[in-house]
This record gives C-alpha cells, sequence and structure tokens, in this order.
C-alpha cells in the first residue's frame, strides 16, 4: 500500500515541473502595449499642411477669372496704337516705327459695347447701299472684317443680316475651305463683304487672290471674347497674323487716307 503522503508529495513535484516558477510574493505579468511614436503624431498636421498647399495651388487665379469678375472695357484707337508701337518698337529703327504708326485719323468710331454688330456698321457706314451699288471690282471686298475663328466668322455673318441687305459675302477662313477655291471665287465674282481670320486673308493677298485697293472699311472685332474670355488680341498666333496684316498694307493704306479700321 501507498502512503497518502506520499501521493500528495508526488502531485506537488509534478506541479512544479509543468508549471512556470514564480515567487510567492510576485504578482503575474502583464503585457504592456506598445505605444506609438510620438512622430506618427507630427506627421499629421504636416500632411493636412502639405494638402492644404495643394488646394492652395490648386485655387490659384486664372486671368479668365480676374476677367470675369472685372469690368469690361471697350477697346479704343489709343490701345491698337500702344500694341503696334511695343511690336515695333523691339525691332525697328526709329525711322520704320514713324512709318507705321496710326494717326487717330485712320480710325472710325469704336464700339462702346452698346451695339449690335448690325447697328455699329450702320453708324460708320451710313451710305453702305451707295457704295455697294458702285462696287464692280473683281478680287476685292469694300469692307473687310478680321476676327480670331471661323465659328467667329460665321457669327458675325449672321448678325449682319439687317445692314448688308442683297450684298454678296464671302467666306475668309481656312476650315472646310480650300484657298483654291477662295482665289477662284474672287476671280469670277464681285464680293461685298469679307469676313474671316488674319491668316486666310493674308495668304490670299500674298497668293494675289485678294486685292485691298478698293477696300474702304476694315473691321476687327476687338471686344469679343471666347470660353477662355480672351479677346482676339490676347491669342498670341492670332496677335501676330493680325500685326502681319496691318504691316502688309493696310497701315499704309490708312495713312494715305483710303481705309478706315474700325474696333468693334
Amino acid at each position: 500500500c501507498t502512503n497518502p503522503s506520499d501521493d500528495q508529495a508526488l502531485e506537488k513535484a509534478s506541479g512544479n515541473r509543468t508549471a512556470p516558477h514564480q515567487d510567492s510574493g510576485s504578482k503575474p505579468t502583464v503585457t504592456k502595449k506598445r505605444k506609438q511614436p510620438t512622430e506618427c503624431f507630427l506627421s499629421q498636421p504636416e500632411e493636412k499642411q502639405e494638402r492644404t498647399l495643394k488646394a492652395k495651388r490648386r485655387k490659384k487665379k486664372k486671368i479668365s477669372d480676374i476677367l470675369e469678375k472685372s469690368a469690361l472695357k471697350p477697346g479704343v484707337p489709343a490701345d491698337l496704337q500702344n500694341l503696334l508701337s511695343q511690336h515695333f518698337g523691339e525691332n525697328r529703327s526709329v525711322i520704320e516705327i514713324e512709318e507705321l504708326k496710326l494717326s487717330d485719323s485712320c480710325f472710325l468710331p469704336a464700339n462702346d459695347l452698346t451695339h449690335s454688330f448690325s447697328s455699329y456698321l450702320k453708324e460708320i457706314c451710313p451710305k453702305w447701299a451707295k457704295l455697294r451699288k458702285n462696287h464692280k471690282e473683281k478680287k476685292s471686298v469694300v469692307m473687310l472684317v478680321i476676327c480670331s475663328s471661323a465659328l467667329r466668322s460665321l457669327e458675325l455673318i449672321k448678325s449682319m443680316t439687317a445692314f448688308k441687305g442683297d450684298c454678296r459675302v464671302l467666306k475668309l477662313f481656312a476650315k472646310h475651305i480650300k484657298i483654291k477655291e477662295q482665289v477662284t471665287m474672287l476671280e469670277k465674282g464681285v464680293f461685298h463683304i469679307g469676313v474671316g481670320t488674319p491668316g486666310r486673308v493674308k495668304a490670299l493677298m500674298e497668293q494675289d487672290g485678294l486685292c485691298l485697293n478698293s477696300t474702304k472699311y476694315m473691321i476687327l472685332d476687338w471686344n469679343w471674347r471666347d470660353q477662355k474670355l480672351r479677346r482676339m488680341m490676347d491669342i498670341p498666333e492670332i496677335k501676330r497674323e493680325t500685326i502681319d496684316l496691318l504691316e502688309m498694307s493696310i497701315i499704309q493704306l490708312c495713312r494715305e487716307g483710303s481705309m478706315k479700321l474700325g474696333l468693334f
């Protein structure tokens, strides 16, 4: 027979082998959660600041936003005169600049932004019916209208219905129209008004398809703005082509008194 006290001693010995050794007075070990580094908390405001800076960059004012809020001022002859002076002043002599200057007498009354296109043309050209009737020359027009695009040209042609009467109007832009077709039309027919872009008008003059010696009026679509609120002279390509066109013969014709410039 086994002694009960011996059984208890065996149980204690086996318990000591399986259980981890603990001091009688110590508390059980508690695993503490590791604190997050303080730099993580510091990085959050920096990220917010970076996002704010990016937002500010995105919200940077565009010229169209500024123009939209500012009052639009009508163009006046001094605007074109200053533009030509700045352009030619960079690489021309004093004598050449003097020959390219336009005096106030070269200009028609400017649009004060109260006119439709037809009403403006009626004001600057009250004897249009007589001019239209007397015009018989081919490869020429009595009035030349210069604007920034083909689409704008079509808009102006539609809006001059009340003024033009039964006169013939020729589209002078490149979109969907070959220059050979325009040259042929000018050679075979008589047209009173030409409406188009400066690039195509310049190309027609270079190919002797269009002569401006009989042209009495040249109108620049000065005040109209596109979807980006740009005027024709705010578009670098249109500005350059318009100034080139003016230099070809128009400035000279205006200085001689045979042609007048209008800013619509």
